[in-house]
């Protein structure tokens, strides 16, 4: 770390990029972001990657959006009719939006969109479960006949990350979401110009001069008009943290959107640099076991390391001991969300005893058992994350060992079943932002369905069954009631271990105005003269 900064406090002036800077002319007309990962795959239903997510934000719009406020708003819905109690239903399109091949957009595109997102999606499987038609009328209206209601609709059509429920044209939509899409045919503000991309190095987008962004609402998050003030936009795939510091010191890009957390403060002392907190729900890391395969298929085993977590030790190592950057304590929801709770969370406090954890180890007959852990080596927080969970299960008697690869490596590994000597794993570190882990609804870690359940495939008939109850609640204090009996049974079956809350910041150029709250996605921004 002393060599990072000394290397930048000397020389944070000096160009690391291969090439000149734009001359000022064509910079005035491009914007160059760093983005948190490289873009593995082009098809937003292949992978839960927030650079993906990001990516398939500028290119394909979706029915509604989610506000700062985390509340939905149309974008390319005009609007919404409910009938008969909930059961019906009937979406209108606004009328004007096109795809970037020039075609309309269409009621016809956006049921067949539906349709994939619900395959891949857990709101949209819910959906799915209680759908019993979905039907076009016309060119720009569709209905969903439903046999329970789905007072989630909205929030699930406009759900930010985790599978948002992007609007295609019908002859990509019908592809399997097993398949993952090769071509970006899209329905938002920017092209992809898939003859500039090279992988691990740059991804370029062109502005859609048809675009027709939603005329209501204030932009933020994901909701209100999506405005592409500029032609390009370049996406710079720079993974060493000095090498990105240094690039945006100098001027060579102009945004970094998540800063290494032992760099922020020196980018924070530099004039032409603001440094700011843009994702106000934090990131919530995880360590997720391998249900399929022992030794944590056994839920014993899974129990057994909770008296050894602390996850204070997790946050500082990659956080450092200011506690304005980290919580712990954490549950399986978001904290300050309505449904954080404090059940179950005696098993995280007090003092950690790694004895009590080998014991239990070796009561389970696991004492020596073989771990093997992802460690996307690229990704500098997951990677910290991976060496203390790796420390902590040897200290306990488990066998951890350390299956280092980049990140694309490491999301391809992740969607294995084979058991870990054929190329599977047992165990990974996790990252989701706190707006997708608010409720069970839309917690991916939270599902219990086996074989159709997020990486890690746990099976909780029990947490499925709770999280059908919180859809029939009936008000937010019923829900807040089926939230604690989801922690209380979560601390149980263990999906996942929780290892605390963490802040990231985003760092720009000073010449920059951002005009999108609640969110790092690069729209609605302006170069000030």
């Amino acid at each position: 770390m002393i060599g990072r900064r000394t290397l930048l406090g000397s020389a944070g002036a000096l160009p690391l990029l291969a090439g000149p800077a734009l001359a000022q002319g064509a910079a005035a007309h491009t914007l160059r972001y760093i983005p948190q990962a490289d873009v593995t795959s082009l098809d937003p239903l292949s992978t839960t990657s927030y650079a993906v997510r990001n990516h398939a934000h500028l290119c394909w719009d979706t029915l509604y959006g989610l506000d700062a406020s985390f509340l939905p708003q149309p974008q390319l819905a005009e609007g919404h009719v409910v009938e008969e109690g909930g059961l019906r239903w009937i979406f209108t399109l606004r009328d004007g939006p096109t795809f970037h091949d020039g075609e309309k957009i269409r009621a016809v595109d956006a049921v067949a969109s539906l349709r994939r997102w619900m395959a891949r999606d857990t709101h949209g499987q819910t959906l799915q479960a209680r759908l019993e038609e979905i039907r076009v009328l016309d060119d720009r209206r569709f209905a969903l006949r439903l046999r329970r209601p789905f007072g989630a609709m909205l929030d699930a059509l406009g759900k930010t990350s985790s599978y948002p429920c992007f609007i295609m044209p019908e002859r990509f939509a019908v592809t399997p979401p097993t398949t993952p899409l090769t071509e970006v045919v899209g329905s938002g503000p920017y092209r992809f110009v898939a003859e500039e991309r090279l992988s691990g190095a740059q991804l370029v987008y062109r502005r859609y001069d048809r675009y027709s962004p939603t005329p209501v609402g204030t932009p933020g998050g994901t909701a209100g008009p999506k405005l592409a003030h500029f032609e390009r936009l370049e996406w710079r795939i720079i993974m060493d943290p000095s090498t990105a510091a240094a690039a945006l010191q100098a001027g060579e890009v102009d945004w970094w959107e998540r800063v290494a957390p032992d760099l922020r403060d020196l980018l924070a002392r530099r004039r032409e640099v603001v440094v700011e907190r843009l994702e106000t729900t934090g990131t919530l890391s995880m360590l997720r076991p391998n249900h399929l395969h022992p030794p944590f298929d056994d839920p014993a085993v899974r129990r057994a390391l909770l008296p050894a977590l602390d996850q204070a030790e997790f946050m500082s190592a990659i956080m450092g001991t200011d506690r304005a950057r980290w919580r712990d304590g954490v549950g399986c929801f978001t904290p300050g969300s309505t449904l954080a709770s404090d059940a179950g969370l005696e098993a995280l406090r007090g003092p950690r005893d790694l004895g009590r954890a080998r014991a239990a180890i070796a009561a389970a007959g696991k004492a020596g058992a073989r771990v093997v852990a992802l460690n996307p080596a690229d990704q500098v927080n997951n990677s910290a994350l991976t060496l203390v969970a790796i420390d902590l299960m040897k200290k306990i008697g488990l066998d951890a060992v350390d299956a280092t690869s980049d990140w694309g490596t490491m999301l391809q590994r992740r969607g294995s079943k084979a058991p870990p000597a054929q190329g599977g794993w047992n165990a990974v570190i996790v990252a989701f932002g706190g707006e997708d882990l608010t409720n069970p609804g839309g917690h991916p870690l939270l599902r219990g369905n086996g074989d159709d359940a997020w990486f890690g495939w746990p099976t909780s008939p029990r947490l499925e069954e709770l999280r059908d109850a919180w859809f029939e609640a009936p008000d937010v204090e019923a829900q807040r009631r089926i939230g604690r009996e989801i922690q209380t049974r979560f601390f149980e079956d263990l999906p996942y271990w929780p290892l605390g809350q963490y802040f990231l910041d985003s760092a720009y150029r000073r010449s920059l105005r951002l005009g999108r709250p609640g969110g790092t996605l690069p729209l609605n921004v302006q170069r000030q003269t």
